[in-house]
């Protein structure tokens, strides 16, 4: 078997990708009218949608295995890890060098420290950040704190990497008892960490709470998803891209459970998708089929388009932030602001996507 031909894709699981990615994307775009609020944690629009980052790593976890598993008898570290880099990294990479274009365009009050920065300081984070170096908050030249400030999302690739070490290394080798058992015990983690914190926001600063929480999230998600491919446990409904989909929105816009004085019960609802819900949608994804070609091109250019937004949007929403925060402006003041945003991100990421992403991996794939 050749190494350079792909399985085919799960449809629906590249459909349900790029829905996340495009949650998340509204995320941001609203989060700039909460930022400075105190109490923007509890009232922010599409609220649980930081939990798409927990549903990718599910899915990342159940394509690894169902892509890789049983190639090792042909495929040494070195190469895994090769086509993995060729996979992710693009994208990182022009992400960041937008983070560096749009850079100065952020100075506003809610980034004190962005008129101070020299520029030879923001080339070095640029060669940092596609290097995937993490920088510690001691030397931040935003004020947000994030290990990779030009593109913050980018903390999330590098938790990935981790995992696919981690994969390629040691767990797949691990037997189904073995796995299961490391399931378990992050399983355990995320609960612990849900009902003391309220939930799982955090992961993008290097200080040991940020990475505690980092670690928790990749832990549990990503191997759980490893263990729902190995175990073959798919389910099939009717309509499944339909039923996975809403189900999946419902999950990541509901309000925020609970109040200041009762994280716990946001911790009890967040424990409840990350652990059950996640993993039954990608068993419900990865059981249907999509019928017609309308819904086959439309589940492939979500999957296509979910990466490129996710890491194209916040070099973008930075600059928005930096306008909400000179205006004053409430989400209902702003007009057209936020939607022009939301709709140009989209576009930056297709053509990203048609005229970057894909022909270079392409290329990639021909030298490997």
């Amino acid at each position: 078997m050749n190494l350079s031909q792909a399985k085919p894709h799960y449809e629906i699981l590249d459909g349900l990708r790029g829905i996340a990615a495009v949650m998340v994307l509204g995320f941001h775009v609203s989060e700039a009218y909460y930022v400075t609020s105190e109490t923007g944690r509890f009232d922010q629009l599409f609220n649980h949608a930081y939990l798409a980052v927990d549903f990718f790593f599910v899915l990342s976890g159940f394509v690894i295995g169902y892509a890789y598993d049983d190639r090792w008898s042909r495929m040494s570290v070195a190469n895994f890890l090769k086509r993995r880099i060729f996979r992710l990294h693009p994208m990182v990479v022009f992400g960041t060098v937008l983070g560096l274009v749009m850079f100065y365009f952020g100075a506003s009050e809610v980034f004190p420290l962005i008129r101070n920065v020299p520029l030879w300081q923001v080339l070095l984070y640029a060669v940092l950040g596609i290097l995937m170096i993490p920088t510690p908050p001691s030397i931040d030249i935003r004020g947000w704190q994030e290990m990779y400030t030009l593109d913050a999302p980018t903390w999330t690739l590098a938790f990935e990497y981790i995992a696919n070490l981690l994969y390629a290394l040691f767990i797949r080798k691990f037997s189904t008892t073995a796995l299961t058992i490391l399931v378990l015990v992050a399983a355990c983690a995320t609960l612990h960490l849900t009902l003391t914190q309220g939930d799982v926001i955090g992961g993008w600063t290097v200080d040991a709470h940020h990475l505690h929480v980092g670690f928790t999230r990749l832990m549990y998600p990503f191997f759980a998803g490893l263990l729902l491919y190995r175990l073959g446990k798919v389910i099939h409904i009717p309509r499944t891209f339909l039923w996975c989909s809403l189900l999946l929105v419902v999950v990541l816009v509901m309000p925020r459970v609970g109040g200041a004085g009762s994280l716990w019960k946001n911790g009890i609802y967040e424990a409840a998708v990350i652990l059950l819900v996640f993993p039954l949608i990608v068993a419900m994804g990865a059981g249907g089929k999509v019928k017609g070609k309308s819904a086959s091109r439309l589940c492939k250019l979500l999957g296509d388009i979910s990466y490129p937004v996710y890491l194209v949007n916040y070099p973008l929403c930075y600059v928005h932030t930096a306008w909400v925060s000179d205006t004053k402006y409430t989400l209902a003041q702003a007009g057209w602001v936020p939607y022009a945003v939301f709709v140009t991100t989209l576009l930056i990421s297709y053509a990203a996507m048609k005229f970057y992403d894909i022909p270079l991996r392409k290329y990639l794939r021909k030298k490997l």
